[in-house]
């Protein structure tokens, strides 16, 4: 077993780990952050995307033990107060969901996409979240959202 610490969506978590725990195990099992969804275990939907230090990883690619001393931000973590993130209303207001699995994954994704362009092409976009798969929308959606997420975001002090 090691021991890590972890902040996950503001709060400290001092925790016993296999080494061998993924990232998301962790998040969902002793966590309770089912937000969090396991898609693929392969790494290849980025349906279980988290920041990690404010970078997107695919949790399911990520023992526990790397996530050591970092700062995690999951879905669950993502609004304040009851207020939605500009990046989830966007999503929302556009309908840039169906079945909502990719969704979190694609939030986050795209929140981090914003933090290093904060004004993408359509085409930046999609080569943004290309890591990030949504077997429901056609992408249009996803697309327009976070073009207005991105605006919205920049409005934000």
């Amino acid at each position: 077993m090691s021991r890590i610490t972890v902040t996950v969506d503001g709060t400290k978590y001092e925790e016993e780990v296999e080494p061998r725990l993924l990232l998301v195990h962790f998040l969902r099992d002793r966590l309770g952050r089912t937000g969090t969804p396991i898609g693929c275990d392969t790494s290849n939907c980025g349906a279980c995307t988290v920041l990690m230090d404010g970078r997107s990883v695919k949790s399911c690619s990520v023992l526990a033990v790397q996530a050591d001393g970092s700062d995690i931000l999951t879905i669950e973590g993502l609004a304040e107060h009851g207020t939605l993130h500009p990046m989830q209303r966007a999503f929302h207001e556009e309908h840039a969901l169906q079945c909502g699995y990719c969704t979190p994954g694609m939030i986050l994704a795209s929140i981090d996409l914003i933090q290093d362009n904060p004004d993408p092409s359509e085409d930046e976009i999609r080569s943004g979240l290309e890591g990030n798969l949504c077997r429901c929308t056609g992408y249009s959606n996803i697309v327009r959202a976070v073009r207005k997420g991105a605006q919205e975001m920049g409005a934000t002090p």
